[in-house]
């Protein structure tokens, strides 16, 4: 029906309650604010979710007597993951519904702080990326007369000691190309096919187990009922092995790196200027000492890096591939437990 399709697409939570205070129904915002699905709340008194200083009993007691909307503001939300989300919760009393007596409207405070973190990271991306183009360019133009230079004065000098050094020229300019092209990432746009999110990383997982052998913990939790996604296979592979490579190198220093898989479906959620009807979101998390505070800024640009012999590249070329998914590469970060997490639009 059209109503309903209209309550689907609307960016706030909506739940309907009957006089009894059951659930009778919720929309896909209200669902991925409290990570609960449908099948799973229909039915429930919405006072079973009540915590403290969410009075939902009280409020609803409060609506039906006065015949009016209540407001709460700023109240927190209990989550399946155990992180309260803040939201500004109306409850409406309704009286020409049918089989509704309560219309409550979940609007996350912190949802806008979030937008606008994440679309400040996509523009910081795009003028990193633009930036790292130019440099480049200026870069790769003079290497290449340095090289061809040193190969022109290879043929006119005699067998010997000297064309050591113009051998050496030429494979130092061949490495700052090669790391140049690394800046740059994949140079080419992904080729987007449907694939399973789970049997990428499967393989990835495959590939750290070899390297880090009896070290590494594996923890999976996967959401089996994720449909297909569209994505170049090979460039995901590589943005999640830089991430899985950051964190064994992270935990070398532990007898054991955790490394926890996890991937969900969030519904409404928006990536820069554009709100997706359903992503595919995909954590990676450690157990290493979580990224130094001087970093965290910029750690997505190039060069960046919390370890003396780390180049700083891996993240950024993973950022560089999620985002020509159309994606959002994110992490938070505290010591013990640091969490990356792809978003990557599954309505494309």
């Amino acid at each position: 029906m059209l109503q309903q399709d209209i309550i689907d697409n609307i960016s706030s939570g909506i739940i309907g309650l009957d006089a009894d205070y059951r659930v009778r129904m919720i929309n896909p915002s209200a669902e991925a604010l409290l990570q609960l699905s449908e099948a799973r709340i229909i039915g429930q008194m919405i006072c079973e979710l009540e915590r403290p200083d969410v009075p939902w009993r009280a409020t609803l007691d409060q609506a039906a007597e006065e015949g009016r909307a209540i407001v709460r503001r700023g109240l927190a939300l209990d989550t399946r993951d155990g992180k309260p989300t803040y939201a500004d919760i109306v409850v409406s009393p309704m009286r020409e519904v049918a089989y509704l007596a309560f219309l409550i409207e979940l609007q996350p405070v912190d949802r806008l702080l979030r937008i606008n973190k994440e679309e400040n990271l996509v523009h910081a991306q795009e003028t990193t990326r633009t930036v790292v183009r130019g440099l480049a360019h200026e870069i790769k133009n003079p290497l290449g007369g340095i090289r061809g230079a040193a190969q022109l004065l290879a043929r006119e000098l005699p067998q010997g000691s000297l064309q050591e050094y113009t051998g050496i020229i030429i494979q130092e300019a061949d490495r700052l190309r090669d790391l140049v092209d690394r800046l740059l990432g994949p140079n080419k746009q992904p080729a987007l096919l449907p694939l399973n999110v789970h049997e990428v990383l499967e393989h990835v997982l495959q590939l750290a187990v070899v390297e880090a052998g009896e070290r590494l913990a594996i923890v999976r939790d996967y959401d089996p009922s994720l449909p297909t996604i569209r994505g170049d296979r090979a460039q995901l592979i590589q943005a999640l092995l830089n991430i899985v490579g950051n964190a064994l190198q992270a935990t070398d220093k532990q007898p054991q790196c955790a490394l926890t898989l996890r991937s969900r479906s969030q519904r409404q959620f928006t990536i820069g200027e554009h709100r997706h009807r359903l992503v595919c979101q995909i954590d990676i998390i450690d157990n290493g000492p979580g990224i130094p505070e001087q970093i965290t800024e910029n750690l997505f640009a190039p060069m960046v890096s919390g370890r003396a012999e780390g180049t700083g590249l891996g993240l950024s070329i993973s950022q560089s591939i999620v985002h020509r998914h159309g994606g959002l590469l994110n992490y938070d970060s505290r010591p013990g437990e640091t969490c990356f997490t792809i978003y990557l639009p599954m309505d494309n």
